[in-house]
């Protein structure tokens, strides 16, 4: 047993020197999906799910830190997620109250900084002053950087974006000349982040699911079948792998 555990340690410290000695994604972004199945299957409700998934969570939160990535950005609850079952909805929404005990001391400790993307304005208030609390008692750190992407939506990100620019255009404080990608960058929730290098996306679906459209345009992406709750820091650790042996052309050769 004790020869297992060394060789195991021994493995895991060479996978993470491996891994640094090539280039690390600056920014990975995860889709989580698979919650609800995952609970389902094992007779358990949905919520079940989302609470395993949220524990889940922690550990790939700190596989990341702890490669050197700068930006970790997942996606937690979409705009479309609101026509789930209203309890389901209740349930998943309440999970930031528990986490802020849970994890902001996890956080703190470990120099994670977390900002919030999305329209929060529109979330029970007792769950938007619980991501206002996690983004305030984290403020003032300066590692990697924990994207929480709640009640989001890519169409409705680049709507409110591009609202904002007719304004000051209509208002004689911008000229449509100067409506460029580099100033359309700047009115997104993501505004000077570099865009995700990495999108990672579990529970076996191949699509984007409206999440970071303007965003993913050059990032690669690495699909799964493996439930969100049973993803890993060795799923994540291969997928960072598989980035590493990718050419990135941009449109080039």
């Amino acid at each position: 047993m004790w020869t297992l555990m060394k060789q195991y340690w021994q493995n895991r410290s060479y996978n993470i020197a491996r891994l640094k000695a090539r280039p690390i994604p600056l920014h990975i972004a995860v889709i989580l999906d698979g919650n609800g199945r995952w609970a389902l299957r094992r007779g358990l409700p949905r919520f079940a799910g989302h609470m395993a998934g949220a524990k889940r969570v922690r550990e790939i939160t700190m596989a990341a830190a702890e490669l050197g990535v700068q930006v970790l950005t997942y996606f937690v609850f979409s705009t479309e997620n609101w026509r789930r079952p209203h309890q389901e909805v209740r349930s998943i929404l309440r999970l930031p109250l528990e986490m802020v005990i849970t994890e902001l001391p996890l956080l703190l400790k470990n120099n994670v900084k977390v900002n919030i993307i999305g329209n929060i304005n529109n979330l029970p208030v007792e769950t938007k002053e619980a991501l206002t609390k996690f983004v305030e008692k984290t403020s003032g750190n300066t590692g990697m950087q924990l994207n929480l992407a709640v009640n989001y939506g890519a169409r409705g990100e680049l709507t409110q974006a591009l609202s904002k620019i007719a304004e000051q255009v209509e208002r004689g404080l911008l000229r449509v000349a100067e409506v460029t990608e580099e100033l359309i960058k700047k009115y997104l929730w993501t505004a000077g982040m570099p865009d995700p290098d990495l999108v990672i996306r579990t529970g076996g679906d191949f699509r984007l699911s409206n999440f970071l459209l303007w965003q993913l345009a050059y990032s690669e992406l690495w699909f799964t079948k493996c439930l969100w709750p049973d993803f890993s820091k060795q799923h994540f650790f291969n997928a960072v792998s598989d980035f590493q042996g990718r050419s990135r052309r941009y449109g080039g050769v």
